[in-house]
């Protein structure tokens, strides 16, 4: 017993090292290591520059998250934006999204994921804050076809407002249109705002389209005037739909949206 005890005197230290070694190796078998990789996490922490992987991801979804409820505040804007202008419209409206785009007719056509279900016709007026967009020309029980004011095959009774000249208007497939007036001499000038007009059968008179860019009395054979619009056409996300009521049998589609 005394010569045991000599002995684990003189060894103990060396025992307990290979002790805590061979434990250290069974821990590291059993974790493949993370226990010593979150030990030196801790340690070198306050002298990293770069995140760690876990810090990243954290980082990655709070800014996905800041991301969203940017979005999500714009569109709420919109949304507010549009019921001011519904509220503001006496006649019954329809809000409805725009769902469908196609790239190679931007300024032509979009779908609206509302349709005949819902109260849509062709010949309903489509609207936006800023002014008119187009008309329905075709539907389905859930989706409408819009054909755009900016299209080229578009056709808008439109007046001056200041001088009540009035013409008609064609789309350019872009943010502007071109007004050929009726009078040979018509009083108009940069700046004027245009709306449709009064004798229009197909749109209800005074709604906004834009505003008068430049003009060209010259022009042969009629003077003429581009129009730049004032609805975002080319960013649209919301519209307001309604019925016609100087138009009440909501003629079908003619392939244009009519002077």
């Amino acid at each position: 017993m005394y010569i045991l005890r000599r002995w684990w005197e003189r060894h103990a230290l060396q025992v307990a090292l290979v002790v805590i070694a061979i434990g250290a190796a069974w821990a590291v078998r059993q974790t493949q290591g993370s226990i010593i990789f979150e030990v030196y996490q801790t340690v070198t922490r306050p002298f990293q520059t770069n995140p760690t992987r876990q810090q990243q991801l954290i980082n990655a979804r709070i800014e996905e998250l800041e991301n969203r409820l940017f979005e999500l505040e714009n569109q709420n804007k919109k949304l507010k934006e549009i019921l001011g202008s519904v509220s503001s419209n006496k006649e019954k409206s329809i809000i409805a999204p725009v769902v469908g785009r196609s790239a190679d007719h931007w300024w032509q056509q979009v779908i609206l994921g509302r349709g005949s279900k819902d109260g849509i016709k062709v010949g309903y007026v489509v609207t936006s804050p800023g002014g008119l967009v187009g008309k329905i020309i075709a539907t389905t029980p859930h989706t409408s076809r819009v054909l755009l004011i900016s299209d080229p095959s578009s056709r808008v009774g439109v007046t001056i407002s200041r001088s009540r000249f009035m013409g008609f208007m064609r789309g350019q497939g872009a943010n502007r249109a071109v007004m050929e007036f009726f009078d040979k001499v018509p009083d108009v000038r940069q700046g004027d705002v245009v709306a449709t007009a009064p004798v229009s059968e197909l749109f209800p008179p005074g709604i906004v389209i834009g505003r008068v860019e430049s003009v060209n009395l010259s022009k042969s054979p009629a003077p003429e005037a581009i129009i730049e619009l004032s609805a975002p056409i080319n960013a649209l996300e919301f519209v307001v739909v309604s019925a016609n009521k100087q138009n009440p049998a909501q003629e079908s589609s003619q392939g244009q949206c009519g002077q």
